[in-house]
Order: structure tokens, then sequence, then C-alpha cells
């Protein structure tokens, strides 16, 4: 399944039942009918840029995103668009090289996530970002599901060698601006996905998974415009468990959601998680 954008209402939500959809939608952040659930609480998360902006890193969507700011970026965002043209290549590598994310520290959104699974109740942290914020926040790497990869690696797109990304940006510092594959000569990018690249299969499929098997599904700071990872909102209700959303602005599945909170992420994030481990008690 390949990476889009979708800006209308969710297609994968049209078999919900819409009798069911008389879901609360405010910015209280308090855990009500979402933990009235009569067995051992399991939740599962998905997070987007938003959850790093506290830390530093620019999201995309939002006010002050980076594609918001500058449209022309997203659409240079595609892997067909990086393949054709060496200049998209060469502004991609200087601003992986000045990236925020690599002097960034988690925040307490990402530690309120540390604390849900430390409290044995997270089932999976799914996420859209490649900062890897998360692992250094103390999320166990077993427990991270990054759909779209990682900026800590590269890869080689003609023989698939993986190269530690430092590596590569001491390379890009050194005056290479397009560095090719040590082995074969072939195009290196990031190990992340582009627009146009399908998820890798196994990772789609421990998505899926996590969002078919939890009581509790929360969506933390994404637009929920991309697909496949918006759609895991409606596999999660489909399976029937309660969902919350936590961003900044609206998104396309606020009208099935169990709780939406519109309130900043850093302050909200933990609250809800301590309300969720409390409940479980």
């Amino acid at each position: 399944m390949r990476r889009s954008e979708q800006e209308d209402r969710p297609a994968d939500l049209d078999a919900v039942d819409h009798e069911d959809v008389g879901r609360k939608s405010h910015t209280e952040v308090k855990c009500d009918t979402v933990c009235q659930v009569n067995e051992p609480l399991s939740v599962s998360v998905l997070t987007g840029a938003g959850i790093s902006t506290d830390s530093g890193i620019p999201d995309f969507r939002g006010p002050q995103g980076v594609w918001t700011k500058d449209p022309q970026a997203e659409a240079n965002a595609t892997i067909d668009r990086y393949l054709a043209d060496p200049e998209v290549r060469r502004r991609s590598w200087l601003a992986r090289v000045g990236h925020p994310a690599w002097t960034a520290r988690p925040n307490a959104a990402h530690r309120a996530l540390v604390d849900l699974e430390h409290a044995g109740l997270l089932r999976a942290l799914i996420t859209q970002n490649i900062d890897e914020l998360h692992q250094r926040a103390g999320s166990a790497p077993e427990k991270v599901i990054e759909l779209h990869g990682t900026m800590h690696r590269a890869e080689c797109l003609s023989c698939d060698l993986i190269t530690p990304m430092p590596e590569v940006l001491a390379r890009v510092a050194a005056g290479e601006d397009d560095p090719p594959c040590p082995r074969c000569g072939g195009i290196q990018k990031a190990n992340t996905i582009s627009f146009g690249q399908s998820l890798k299969p196994e990772v789609l499929g421990a998505a899926l998974d996590a969002a078919r098997s939890c009581q509790v599904f929360v969506a933390v700071g994404t637009s929920l415009t991309v697909h496949p990872a918006a759609g895991l909102c409606g596999e999660a209700l489909d399976a029937g468990a309660r969902l919350v959303i936590v961003n900044a602005q609206p998104t396309p599945y606020d009208p099935f959601a169990d709780q939406v909170i519109n309130e900043p992420i850093g302050q909200a994030l933990p609250v809800l998680v301590q309300e969720l481990i409390d409940a479980a008690r």
C-alpha cells in the first residue's frame, strides 16, 4: 500500500455503523466513557509530527508547518521527483544536515507514552515520525512501529545497502552534494517513506494488528489525512475500540471519536495517560 494523501471524508469509515456516531467531541482532558472498558485495558497509539513540535521540530500542516509555509516542498516530497531531479536530492541532503531532530530532545508527551508502557497498558506505539524521539524518551524499540521509517539511516535505492546517516552526512559536509552508494554507486536517500513509495508490508501489518486488537486507540498530533496511517483509526473503530484524538486542529475523524482533545499536546497527553493508568487500577 502506497503512502498517499486524502483530504476528504475518510472512505474507510463508510463501513462504520453510523448509528454509533453520537460520540463525544470536546476539549476537556478527562477520561470518562473512554475508560469504561470491562476488560484489561489495552491501548494502541498513533503519533504524528504534532507530538514533536514541543521538541523544536516543526510539523507539516499546522499554521507554522513546513508544507503550510512552503507548498512546493510538499510537491517535491515524492519518490519520483527525488529520483528524477538531482537538485531535489541536493536540497534534501542539505536539509537533512541541518534538521532540528539531531539536537531535539523528547518532551513531556513522549515521556507520557513511556509511562503508559511502564504501566503495562501500551499495546503498540505506531508513529509516522522519523525522528526516533520515542525511543530516545525510553519507549522499548519493540513497541515502536515506524510506519514511515527513520532518518537515522540511509538506504541505497539500487542495492538496498543500509548506512548510518552520520556517515552519509559527513560526506555531504565534506562537499558531496548528492553522495552515491559506496557499494554500487546508486542513489541514496534517507531510510524513510516518501509519497509514492509503498510501506513495508510487515510494518503495515504490525500497525493493522495493533489497531484491530486494542480497546482504546489514541491518535496524537496527526492531521489524519495521510493514508494508510489515517485509516488505522477506522480499523480500530471497526474492531470496537474507543477512539481518542489529541490534535491542535480538526481532523476528518473527529465526528467518529469518543473524545477529541484540542489542547496543547505536551499538556493534554500526560493528563490523558494518567487518567488511563488510574482507570486500569
